[in-house]
């Protein structure tokens, strides 16, 4: 009796299920219905599994016997031996900190099967859906950069600690960083030996927000991208760290998390060490984008950077490209990257990559995807204090379609499109059905072709960042547009509102934080109208550009209303050089017109006014509308102080009511009231 059992369960170790030679009743419509993904623009040789939960434990175990060559799935293994497999792993590695969380998520069903390139596609999807124990195949798709136009004025380390002597207008905020001045998407002053057509204020307002904060590096931003050059001068220092790795064995998982030596990130293509190759200055010039170090004496500035003194956000290195390996930019790499990312700390994703034109709706793309899932698990991970989740942005696209692609378009992801120095949309941008917000990306066909590149070969059309480069050893620069450079401008300003959370100790619902991003903006709309020249080949061409008018998302970010918004402080917007009667009702509610305001009512110091450019008093109607005249675009705040209950304060010797105190931001922007530009 005893061999008898010995026997059986033998047998069941060999072979988990039914034989391959039985007979598996599987309708057609059903195995179809497994396939996910369409199989254009899909890795070779490759193919995504996810098995049913109740063959799962049979899997590992036949994956762990076999050595990475076998299921335990008779049939499943009958097909692996045609197609020569070379591996079947798991595609979400083992971490032994967040495994218990993983198969709650159904992350450990999921595999990734490498077989014989030269193997057909579609007829081994068609073979895998058979098996009954499999759940769901999927094609292992590509996704692209958001390609971009880069400017050959790359400078080196010692250029660029050269001093700059700034225009006397501008104000730096008090940073040191020489190349600031270049920056018009942070601090934008319509310097016209930037661009002919620079319009003042078209910018993220970094020069109201750094003063409040400049980051923290208890926000992790995961750059999914390609290389991250770690060692750069002007982003080393805000190099999200793995101590546990860095100061550990080389070769060796020091914190078992399921990648070896990953000190600053991890490559995902290669299973190993962030690493170089050609063409990978992206990743570094997104990262530097989003937190380039601030005050430190050289180079450029990051919109999270901090102030000098280690308080900038940090950067997670996510390789997902790696120039020509076969395996870059894949569904399961990706999904990977997202895995890890939620793993290890990060609370925001950014992503200057998509998939073109392979979906055109949300119920397309979230069709259980192995991507799809693995976003899901890193939106569901709370790695903030300040936020009961995480948060994902994209880059909408630069082939001037009239929708976001996706992953981006997807209703639960930012879609960031790109506008010009100019505040008008860049003509590359995508915009339409998806697209939720706009941010500064560069332009440089905006104008004519003279305006490209100035006097002294700067380019300012494009965003100006750290990059890597091979030319140079150490620090180089480079300049770039896309929205793959306006995408990284909304991570960095999300990680400034959440650094300035963290700082008032508020907690955010990521619902919350996704429509206070969203709502924390400028008008866009007032500038799509007229024509813009491109300088297109073979000939220069016009395009009417009020095609963009309610289509490139809620309006432009701005840093310093996002803050705001934290705080709880209204604001305000303004129009400059114009007069302005606002409806104070939104801010203090629909009995405005009855209260006695103090002393006039409005608080502003003679600084902010002279900042603003006030002219005249600013004046509180009885019906409750506030007078202002900006003529200088920026952002101040006033108190509005007014008496709830009665005509007068109460003291010690007569009744009266409470003195009241609310403050409001006044956001200006630099639109005349003709219709024209300041």
């Amino acid at each position: 009796m005893k061999k008898i059992f010995i026997l059986l369960t033998a047998m069941a170790m060999v072979a988990c299920v039914k034989d391959a030679t039985e007979d598996v009743a599987v309708k057609p419509a059903t195995v179809e219905s497994k396939i996910i993904v369409s199989d254009t623009e899909s890795a070779l040789g490759e193919m995504i599994v996810c098995f049913d939960e109740a063959a799962i434990e049979c899997v590992e175990s036949g994956v762990s016997r076999s050595g990475n060559t076998r299921s335990g799935v008779a049939q499943f293994d009958a097909l692996l031996g045609e197609i020569a497999v070379e591996s079947l792993e798991r595609l979400f590695p083992y971490d032994a900190r967040h495994e218990e969380r993983a198969r709650a998520a159904g992350l450990h069903r999921w595999y990734l099967v490498r077989f014989d390139a030269s193997a057909d596609l579609k007829e081994v999807a068609h073979r895998m859906a058979e098996v009954a124990e499999v759940a769901t195949v999927q094609y292992n798709s590509m996704v692209k950069r958001v390609s971009e136009v880069k400017v050959e004025d790359t400078l080196n380390a010692k250029q660029m600690a050269a001093p700059v002597v700034a225009p006397a207008t501008r104000n730096y905020a008090a940073f040191n960083d020489p190349e600031l001045h270049l920056q018009w998407h942070l601090i934008n002053t319509g310097d016209k030996s930037i661009y002919s057509g620079a319009k003042v204020g078209a910018d993220v307002n970094c020069l109201e927000a750094w003063p409040i904060t400049a980051g923290d590096p208890r926000i992790v931003v995961a750059i999914i991208d390609d290389y991250v050059k770690y060692n750069h001068p002007d982003l080393q220092a805000n190099m999200w760290v793995n101590e546990a790795e860095k100061n550990g064995r080389p070769n060796v998982d020091d914190d078992d998390n399921g990648c070896v030596d990953d000190i600053h990130g991890y490559n995902f293509v290669t299973d190993g060490a962030i690493a170089e190759s050609p063409e990978n200055d992206h990743g570094t010039h997104v990262a530097g984008i989003v937190a380039a170090v601030n005050n430190n004496g050289i180079g450029v500035c990051g919109v999270a950077g901090g102030t000098g003194k280690g308080d900038g956000a940090r950067l997670m290195a996510c390789q997902v490209f790696y120039s020509d390996h076969k395996n870059s930019a894949t569904d399961a790499v990706c999904a990977k990257a997202f895995y890890y990312a939620a793993n290890n700390g990060a609370t925001i994703a950014q992503c200057s990559f998509g998939f073109g034109t392979k979906y055109t709706s949300d119920r397309a793309f979230a069709n259980g995807s192995a991507e799809k899932i693995a976003i899901d698990y890193f939106l569901g991970t709370k790695n903030c204090d300040a936020l009961d989740g995480s948060i994902v942005i994209y880059a909408a696209g630069n082939e001037s379609w009239n929708y976001s692609s996706y992953p981006g378009a997807y209703r639960d992801y930012i879609s960031v499109t790109a506008m010009s120095c100019d505040f008008t949309p860049a003509y590359y941008t995508n915009y339409g059905r998806g697209a939720n917000i706009a941010a500064p990306g560069g332009d440089h066909l905006q104008g004519y072709w003279a305006d490209y590149v100035n006097s002294n070969g700067t380019n300012g059309g494009h965003w100006r960042s750290g990059i890597h480069s091979t030319t140079y050893v150490g620090a180089s620069y480079e300049t770039m547009q896309g929205t793959s450079m306006a995408c990284p401008c909304v991570s960095g300003v999300a990680a400034l509102g959440l650094s300035h959370a963290l700082a008032l100790g508020k907690t955010f619902s990521v619902k919350e934080y996704k429509a206070l991003l969203l709502t924390s903006v400028n008008d866009i709309n007032r500038y799509c109208t007229g024509e813009k020249y491109k300088n297109s080949s073979p000939r220069p061409i016009t395009f009417d550009i009020s095609m963009y008018h309610g289509q490139v998302g809620t309006g432009y970010i701005d840093a310093f209303q996002v803050l705001m918004n934290v705080e709880g402080t209204p604001c305000i917007p303004v129009p400059v050089g114009t007069k302005k009667a606002v409806d104070l009702s939104a801010v203090l509610g629909g009995g405005v017109g009855s209260y006695t305001f103090i002393d006039g009512g409005v608080e502003m110091s003679q600084a902010d006014r002279t900042k603003l450019g006030i002219e005249g008093d600013i004046t509180i109607s009885s019906s409750g509308k506030m007078s202002i005249k900006c003529t200088k675009p920026g952002s101040a705040i006033v108190t509005l102080r007014f008496i709830a209950g009665g005509d007068r304060v109460g003291t010690d010797s007569a009744t009266g009511g409470m003195a009241v105190e609310k403050k409001v931001a006044i956001v200006a922007r630099g639109y005349a009231s003709n219709g024209g530009w300041l």
